[in-house]
């Protein structure tokens, strides 16, 4: 779910976002490379095993280390050729590096991004393809979906938590894929935003992410392997944003 604040395909860089190990597989947190190129403060890597944030989900938090040093990892910048990690400092490295992602906050990104993905999708179905207008992750442990919703009823949308806590427990399982975006974009639902839609990608393609039977839309970002492994939610708050926008916070149940 990451288009434009909700789902990370409607970021521009995501052409290059699908060569990331993590979409393949969001268990991978570390990689030894060599340097394609440097300059004072950046590497230049054919591959990455992080995140480098985009739509609504945060950044990995990551660590390079080299020959002579390690210093934390302030962003990724992509480049026809790979991905720039920038790091604090002017030193230019040279050799094999390695990337360390931190597990800790990989897996609560991965938790609630498909945490959010339950949540769209549970508003999505009792609203009648209510469409999303914005999203973000935080960093601690809460969400936030927005809606395209005009005279919704607040009491309505905070009685959805027990629904989506029921598709927690069911585990459903999660996969990613790639088809064609013209095949996609005429499937209902599979483009989730109001207002942009995940671009083409190079080969024509777009990722789609399916949660076994309840959900599959594009998207970008790193999921847990199954719902099952999430804890469960509360809806902490519903406020409206606007005349037709309604925001939907959501954290863990204590």
């Amino acid at each position: 779910m990451i288009a434009t604040g909700a789902d990370g395909c409607g970021d521009p860089r995501q052409e290059w976002i699908m060569q990331l190990l993590c979409q393949a597989d969001a268990n991978i947190l570390e990689l030894e490379t060599d340097v394609v190129d440097a300059r004072p403060g950046a590497v230049l890597l054919a591959q990455s095993p992080g995140f480098p944030g985009g739509g609504g989900q945060l950044a990995d938090v990551m660590r390079l280390q080299w020959a002579k040093g390690e210093a934390a990892i302030a962003g990724m910048t992509p480049d026809p050729r790979g991905w720039w990690h920038s790091f604090e400092g002017e030193t230019e490295i040279s050799g094999r590096v390695r990337v360390l992602v931190d597990p800790g906050f990989r897996r609560l990104m991965c938790e609630l991004h498909t945490l959010a993905h339950v949540t769209n999708a549970v508003v999505f179905r009792a609203f009648g393809g209510a469409l999303l207008t914005g999203a973000q992750l935080s960093a601690d442990g809460t969400f936030r979906v927005d809606f395209d919703l005009p005279g919704s009823d607040a009491d309505r949308l905070r009685a959805l938590a027990g629904s989506i806590n029921d598709e927690i427990r069911a585990n459903h399982p999660v996969r990613a894929f790639h088809m064609p975006w013209d095949s996609a974009a005429v499937v209902p639902g599979l483009f989730r935003s109001k207002n942009v839609s995940p671009p083409r990608q190079a080969d024509g393609n777009v990722r789609i992410v399916e949660i076994g039977e309840m959900d599959r839309q594009g998207c970008g970002g790193t999921h847990l392997a199954s719902t099952g492994e999430a804890r469960p939610v509360r809806i902490l708050k519903v406020d409206n944003k606007g005349r037709q926008n309604r925001r939907v916070v959501v954290g863990f149940d204590a």
